[in-house]
């Protein structure tokens, strides 16, 4: 299947060639050519399917085309090692837990993906002749994270022979624990502390893309969400969260509510239901970041400066994806509202929720997963049932979550393991001169 850029300026690309450049020429996101239904019979047997049989499924559609059946089906096994349960919450609200995964963030299961899916293709380059032994042969990750991105793409690359990763992250704006995720690591992983904010990381990574002279030197991609392989193995969760509902006998009107930042978790999601997804609509909630809640709203596109909150992973200004929905609906402003509300929450909001939630429910919600909560509290429907995404275990941000609970919630083996490292990280300005300077050196 080829891919074409959301600019229409640039060629069309292979899957390969989507993955290995992450951004086309034109700077604009790639968007497969078309989107393949899956069959009916699937959906009226997917209860009695596993995660990874419904995944793999999903993932034919994509990529089945330039995968073969067995490394597909490797990469999908590969990937999917953690289930991702639906907890009750309220009497018409669940929540789909996605932080079971090695970094216990949503975003494990694209960033392992994507990881094997490069390795992939790096090999079949390598078996076709393609690629000299040279330090041009190595795959360069550009990264940039508000919190959760870095850690998930950094774990899920570590130790990959070919490929060194770049986490671009702002200074003081991420979690302790996020931080550790990705600063600790060492081996092919590099963090740069950006002196700036999240959009400042995103827009320096997209100026690489663009900067002829570096991409000669250097082999450069994206594992944010601006790439294909980042992007549309999310699409997993929603499709496994459906078979679960329908076990329940509760798929009928259902609503999804995804907390977004970047909107490519959201992004997934309505490509989905361009499959065939029987989910009713789906809820955007956005922190006081509300560029695209303002969008709903108004049918203007303003982005801005992002602000920081608590919920710190949605900390941005100029959602990458938004470029996506709007292509996927033909720039109707109509088409997209009638998918998707909005519901946008400052800082006060979110921990009135977490404070609500936990002393009539029991259940923790962290800042993100709170925004979802909260907007289907007020957005569901007399008969509607309504899931959201619990996108990172609560204990990522604990400070946070303890001061606002009162609390002192336990902090899992995998995440106290990441504490006990030796921060190492490369403090940079948000100008791009200098960080093109510091990659250039890199690979002098």
């Amino acid at each position: 299947m080829n891919y074409y850029s959301t600019n229409h300026k640039a060629p069309t690309a292979t899957l390969e060639k989507a993955v290995i450049k992450g951004l086309a020429e034109d700077k604009g996101l790639y968007m497969p050519e078309r989107i393949k239904p899956l069959p009916q019979e699937f959906f009226d047997n997917i209860e009695n399917l596993s995660f990874q049989e419904i995944a793999y499924a999903v993932a034919d559609c994509f990529f089945g085309e330039d995968v073969d059946a067995d490394s597909l089906k490797h990469i999908v096994y590969d990937t999917l090692q953690f289930d991702c349960p639906v907890v009750k919450v309220t009497d018409n609200i669940y929540t789909l837990e996605l932080f079971h995964g090695p970094t216990l963030a949503f975003k494990d299961v694209g960033a392992r993906f994507m990881a094997r899916l490069l390795q992939y293709f790096l090999r079949k380059e390598k078996e076709a002749g393609c690629c000299c032994a040279d330090d041009n042969s190595e795959v360069n990750v550009l990264v940039a994270t508000s919190g959760d991105t870095g850690s998930a793409v950094a774990n899920g690359f570590l130790g990959v022979d070919g490929i060194h990763v770049y986490v671009l992250y702002p200074k003081g704006k991420v979690s302790p624990i996020q931080e550790c995720q990705f600063t600790t690591l060492g081996q092919n992983i590099t963090a740069i502390e950006i002196d700036g904010v999240f959009d400042d990381c995103q827009a320096l990574v997209k100026s690489a893309f663009m900067d002829s002279e570096l991409n000669a030197a250097m082999k450069l991609t994206s594992a944010n969400s601006i790439n294909v392989a980042r992007f549309l193995p999310q699409a997993f969760y929603y499709f496994n969260a459906y078979a679960r509902m329908k076990r329940l006998g509760l798929a009928d009107n259902l609503v999804m509510c995804v907390p977004s930042g970047n909107f490519g978790n959201i992004c997934s999601a309505l490509f989905g239901k361009r499959m065939g997804l029987p989910v009713k609509r789906f809820v955007a909630a956005n922190n006081a970041n509300d560029i695209f809640y303002n969008y709903l709203q108004t049918g203007e596109y303003h982005p801005k400066a992002s602000v920081q909150t608590i919920a710190n992973a949605m900390d941005v200004g100029d959602p990458s994806n938004f470029a996506r929905i709007y292509e996927l609906y033909k720039a109707d402003h109509a088409a997209v509202c009638a998918d998707i509300s909005g519901a946008t929450y400052k800082d006060a909001e979110i921990a009135e929720t977490m404070k609500a939630c936990y002393n009539t429910t029991g259940y923790v919600l962290d800042p993100h997963g709170a925004c979802g909560y909260q907007a289907l509290s007020d957005l569901l429907q007399p008969g509607e049932i309504g899931v959201f995404c619990e996108t990172a275990h609560p204990a990522k941000f604990k400070e946070t979550v303890d001061n606002i609970l009162s609390t002192d919630i336990e902090i899992p083996a995998r995440l106290l393991a990441f504490m006990e490292g030796k921060k190492c990280s490369v403090p940079l300005p948000k100008d791009y001169e200098t960080f093109r300077t510091f990659l250039l050196k890199e690979k002098a």
